[in-house]
């Protein structure tokens, strides 16, 4: 089991230097090269967490690593979904460099196997969790398109119409993947507050109780409520959707990392 995470980590490491050398300097080998090394982590860091799975008898995010290994899984499976959906040879060179610091502060918490409190073992559990963390990994990716968007913004208002200009998706293409990446994410957050509160109620016997992670879970929610609102209604597109999708995914790193570092939640992890 121990393998499986290295070695997904690796092939992350590996697809990390040849995403930026495909930034820097891009070619056939490097943008092929990056794929294939990101689909050879993707396939360990799978295998680790059926892994852990099948040993433990539940959802492998009991932990911090876990939780963060698991959050790391689902930023690539949006990836490679967007990269085969959308062909953006660039895509990786502003995805997987967050993967890989994802994966590393994963690596560097504490690993074991601890069984589950009976509290948790509930089927609404495991889909709340899957919800939140394939959503949130929509918007992480969708901060990335944001980021590219604002650099090729730039690239067309100073009129470097060469180098990395040639190798960027056009503006339109970018918002639409932004805006589809968003549609995503918001509706699977949305599902996850909801199929949490159930899980609360059956447990717990309330829907709400106002906990840190729930409330930054909630603010984050408003968030990307008040984004689709500005762009269906008020026209917000482009730029500004593009520094809102970076600005939502601080409030989804501090949700996942800083309310459990620290405030004292129920949600946290041992």
């Amino acid at each position: 089991m121990v393998l499986t995470f290295e070695l997904a980590l690796t092939s992350y490491f590996i697809a990390t230097i040849l995403a930026i050398l495909e930034l820097i300097r891009g070619c056939k080998a490097t943008s092929k090269g990056m794929v294939v090394f990101a689909a050879f982590g993707f396939v360990f860091h799978t295998l680790n967490i059926a892994l852990r799975l099948f040993i433990s008898g539940h959802m492998p995010t009991a932990s911090l690593h876990e939780a963060a290994s698991f959050f790391t899984w689902s930023i690539v499976l949006i990836f490679f979904i967007i990269e085969y959906r959308y062909k953006i040879g660039l895509l990786g060179s502003f995805v997987l460099p967050g993967v890989l610091v994802l994966m590393l502060s994963s690596s560097v918490l504490p690993r074991q196997i601890r069984p589950l409190p009976v509290i948790l073992k509930n089927s609404w559990l495991w889909l709340h969790t899957i919800l939140a963390f394939v959503g949130e990994a929509a918007l992480a990716v969708a901060c990335g398109v944001g980021i590219m968007y604002l650099i090729q913004q730039r690239n067309v208002k100073l009129k470097k119409l060469d180098g990395l200009f040639h190798r960027l998706p056009s503006l339109r293409v970018l918002d639409e993947v932004n805006y589809r990446l968003i549609t995503i994410g918001f509706p699977l957050l949305t599902l996850a507050i909801i199929t949490g509160a159930l899980w609360s109620e059956a447990v717990l016997g309330t829907y709400w109780r106002w906990d840190p992670k729930e409330v930054w879970s909630l603010i984050t929610w408003i968030f990307y409520a008040a984004v689709l609102h500005a762009r269906l209604n008020a026209g917000w597109q482009g730029r500004r959707t593009a520094i809102l999708s970076a600005v939502g995914f601080i409030a989804i790193l501090f949700t996942f990392f800083g309310v459990n570092l620290l405030m004292k939640t129920f949600h946290g992890f041992e």
